[in-house]
């Protein structure tokens, strides 16, 4: 690590924020309408707990083992070759994380602005952009996400209004019609695969400046995440209805409906500049924490002499990783969320458990 890089406890609080929501406003409302119905808003909640014990799980290991990330006191817990084991889990994890939001990010693109364009042109230009800010280091993205967030939310805030203008609340009816079911269905996306993504805070504590503003940080981020994700959802269901579970980018095309009905034309753009902003903060971050895992694990002095190689397999990733949107939306609908509840919440729950037991066992030796 770095210790001329540091962060502070609202910088860590913006990252959180657009590291979640970057993706899921567009995409997610159509994967838990798929399974929750009319009453996928309600997913939300029972989703949030995932967060909660992500961050619980994260602050409580950071506590124990400060300055450190959890690719290096993994191994002080489950031993030298476990914890390499580990840190090697977690490098696949991210590469294929960062694929996958490339391949996202370039098919969105595509598809909206630039249909003519190879998708490789898209990502490398991305990718670039990304390379440039983690070599940066983790101080900057944080600087400029600061900035950025306040351009998502001034370009967000007037299409909720919008969309709440043409919803229709009866599309919301019956609630609870099918029971719990469905609702808990519905949950299972945004909790394996988007709220614990708070686990970045593995890595991103030990940048901190004030430590003992990360739970605080971290529980504003998980609330203002529900509150607006619950918000996008409803309004998608008062808009679309039935329709949403079907749309791949259910929310765009709510803002391309009011764009039509009201005054305003091709709000669409809108929507583009949010998911440019989001994925660029999303990849950023996730790409510095793939540099800081190989670094840590293979024992490099600087994270920033591996940027441009891992940026280039990435780029080889993201072409490679899915063969067609079809392939990448069953991922993201059944397959993501138990590799994320895996690696995001049930190795870090894991260490803690056995650090835990680690530590009464020593106390009780005593």
């Amino acid at each position: 690590m770095q210790e001329t890089e540091k962060i502070s406890g609202n910088q860590l609080g913006f990252l959180l924020i657009t590291f979640v929501i970057s993706t899921i406003i567009l995409t997610v409302p159509g994967i838990m309408v798929m399974f929750g119905k009319q009453n996928a808003w309600i997913s939300i909640i029972p989703a949030s707990l995932t967060g909660l014990l992500s961050i619980y799980v994260m602050i409580t290991l950071s506590n124990r083992y400060p300055g450190l990330t959890i690719t290096q006191y993994g191994s002080k817990i489950v031993g030298k070759w476990l914890g390499r084991l580990l840190g090697i889990n977690y490098i696949y994890y991210w590469f294929v994380s960062i694929s996958t939001i490339i391949m996202q990010h370039s098919g969105f693109v595509n598809t909206l602005l630039l249909p003519k364009s190879p998708p490789i042109v898209a990502s490398l230009t991305f990718l670039i952009l990304c390379s440039i800010a983690v070599i940066a280091g983790i101080e900057v993205i944080a600087r400029c996400n600061e900035f950025l967030t306040v351009i998502i939310l001034f370009f967000l805030i007037p299409l909720l209004i919008l969309s709440a203008v043409q919803g229709d609340a009866n599309q919301l009816k019956p609630i609870l019609g099918e029971g719990m079911i469905p609702v808990l269905q519905g949950s299972v996306s945004p909790a394996g695969g988007f709220m614990n993504q708070l686990f970045i805070l593995g890595w991103l504590l030990p940048y901190l400046n004030q430590p003992q503003k990360a739970r605080k940080a971290s529980l504003i981020a998980l609330a203002s995440i529900s509150v607006l994700i619950i918000t996008v959802i409803l309004l998608t269901i008062t808009v679309l209805g039935p329709l949403t579970g079907k749309l791949t980018y259910s929310f765009l095309s709510v803002i391309q409906y009011i764009g039509i009905a009201g005054s305003f034309e091709r709000l669409e753009a809108l929507a583009v500049s949010i998911w440019v902003l989001g994925c660029f903060v999303k990849v950023s971050v996730s790409l510095f924490i793939l540099c800081l895992c190989a670094s840590q694990l293979f024992g490099l002095r600087n994270y920033r002499d591996i940027v441009l190689p891992i940026s280039l397999l990435s780029l080889i990733g993201s072409a490679w990783i899915f063969k067609n949107a079809s392939e990448l939306l069953n991922y993201l609908a059944f397959t993501f969320p138990l590799l994320a509840f895996f690696n995001q919440s049930l190795l870090p729950l894991s260490l803690l458990m056995i650090d835990t037991i680690k530590r009464k066992t020593r106390q009780s030796l005593l």
